[in-house]
């Protein structure tokens, strides 16, 4: 295949997904990071072009590079994490690397999903918000679907307890106060 026919190709199967990874590596760091995670797992799927099965699903294939960019990216800052100034007297807080939110979703919602482990949090994202099925994600995950299934299940249970939690609080403290 010529570079100008790999290349015209790449860009009609593979770009047109480049807003969907952007949007989902969003929900799993900050802008400039889910940024660099899209560009860098764009990168490696224009590398590995020619190992992707024409007429199979791109978008899949493209997601499955972006857990794993953002897995060796996690790996990688896990034991430095970022910290960000609060106020000009120099504290510092410690800040989630993973933590973008949703135009749609509460600060309830999303501090409740930032308790939940990554690989939780990255099964919930794929099912819930971008709409994958479990076998498609034990596919990107290189899971079994079993434990794809196991997970959204406790990922499921465990929000809906962390929102119940956090919502039985916030009652008590506006009794109390």
């Amino acid at each position: 295949m010529s570079f100008e026919s790999r290349r015209d190709e790449f860009e009609r199967v593979a770009m047109p997904h480049t807003q969907g990874l952007l949007q989902a590596a969003l929900r799993l760091a900050q802008r400039a990071v889910a940024e660099d995670m899209v560009q860098e797992t764009l990168l490696h799927a224009w590398n590995a072009f020619d190992q992707f099965e024409r007429g199979t699903n791109c978008k899949a294939w493209l997601f499955r590079i972006l857990i794993n960019v953002s897995r060796q990216y996690h790996r990688k800052h896990q034991a430095r994490p970022l910290t960000q100034p609060l106020d000009s007297g120099g504290s510092e807080k410690v800040v989630q690397l993973w933590v973008t939110p949703p135009q749609y979703a509460t600060t309830e919602v999303l501090s409740a999903l930032n308790m939940l482990s990554i690989d939780h949090r990255l099964i919930l994202m794929l099912a819930v918000v971008e709409g994958f099925t479990c076998k498609e994600i034990a596919g990107m995950c290189a899971l079994p679907i079993g434990t794809v299934m196991s997970r959204l299940s406790r990922a499921r249970t465990e929000l809906r307890k962390i929102l119940t939690e956090t919502r039985a609080s916030k009652r008590l403290a506006a009794k109390a106060g």
